[in-house]
């Protein structure tokens, strides 16, 4: 058996015991608030957090904003970006009161434990790491010391509220196996203080943005959670298709119409070939009118449940401040639990 194969397997069992029994399960999950959410975001990760919060696992979310600056040279509408995000979040279903939703950048403690941490791990394993490698080379600029220490920042994103659970796609496997190695590191030369997180691999499918590129905002090709059905409807309007009046699916020869049928997939639950089949010699036309209304339907409720929230000025703030909260108190105990370890209590 191949080590992602016995992954997955450990994987499964993980998932079997985290229904039985969630109450053992603490999970960090989080992104970098780069930009306002998107169907990718959704799909990819927040309905497998919003699931495993459903089923009673102890939940931290993180916006990494310090995270922001590892490729780039400022952090751009970043407080705005974090705000949306709690709107998306506890629209999608999160509750602040049973989760914590909080800021890197307001937890000092946690970025504390990055100096031990870094102590654990040699250069050349931060090299190694695949999204080092992978955001040095799409960033085209000299690697950054944040961008190369990225791998141990999430480690403390982790380790500092001792969470035991985090779901990832495979790609986001090295992160967890170095958070691992770092926790084990850390428990071998100072005692035990660190659990060692467990990867749940998540069935997280590939989001295209309307031109068949990845989505990103970046690229002004994704469909935002805050968007109105109207401009749902015009930004999907305006998505490249082609001259060719039938429709298939074949994302190398035809991304904007597969794009289209993906995101229609994955707001139906029908597969893009079948619903390429029923659309048939009727055209781009009727595959754009398709695929707006199958994220407007789907994203109808998380639209108003947002807009709700959004009337009060102050309900994100809120939340974070109340996060934060919890956050630093954690963070707190674990620092003062590692000084002790590390015998740097004076």
């Amino acid at each position: 058996m191949d080590s992602f194969s016995a992954t997955r397997e450990r994987s499964d069992r993980l998932g079997a015991d985290i229904a039985e029994n969630p109450g053992r399960y603490r999970v960090l999950t989080g992104e970098r608030p780069t930009g306002q959410l998107h169907l990718g975001h959704y799909f990819g990760t927040i309905s497998e957090r919003v699931r495993l919060h459903d089923l009673g696992v102890e939940t931290f979310v993180i916006l990494a904003d310090y995270q922001v600056i590892t490729d780039r040279d400022g952090l751009g509408p970043v407080r705005d970006n974090v705000f949306h995000a709690v709107l998306d979040y506890v629209a999608a279903g999160i509750d602040p009161s049973l989760a914590t939703i909080f800021t890197h950048s307001a937890v000092p403690a946690l970025n504390q434990l990055m100096l031990p941490f870094l102590s654990l791990v040699t250069e050349a394993e931060l090299h190694r790491n695949p999204t080092v490698k992978a955001e040095h080379a799409a960033a085209g600029r000299a690697l950054s010391g944040l961008l190369l220490t990225y791998p141990v920042h999430q480690a403390a994103d982790i380790l500092f509220c001792k969470g035991n659970l985090v779901p990832v796609g495979k790609d986001n496997l090295p992160h967890v196996e170095l958070t691992r190695v770092i926790a084990r590191r850390f428990n071998e030369r100072y005692g035990q203080v660190f659990p060692e997180p467990e990867a749940l691999l998540t069935p997280a499918p590939e989001v295209p943005g309307l031109d068949g590129r990845k989505m990103s905002k970046s690229y002004g090709n994704a469909i935002t959670l805050a968007m109105t059905s109207d401009e749902t409807a015009a930004l999907i309007r305006r998505a490249p298709t082609d001259s060719e009046r039938r429709i298939s699916f074949d994302p190398e020869l035809r991304p904007g119409v597969s794009a289209l049928l993906t995101t229609a997939a994955l707001c139906t639950g029908v597969d893009e070939k079948v619903l390429a089949d029923r659309i048939g010699d009727s055209g781009a036309g009727a595959l754009k009118n398709l695929a707006t209304a199958a994220v407007n339907d789907f994203f109808a409720d998380h639209r108003r449940r947002r807009a709700e929230l959004a009337r009060d000025p102050d309900f994100a703030h809120t939340v974070l401040r109340e996060g934060n909260r919890r956050a630093n108190e954690i963070a707190d105990r674990t620092l003062d639990e590692v000084r002790s370890a590390m015998g740097t209590v004076y």
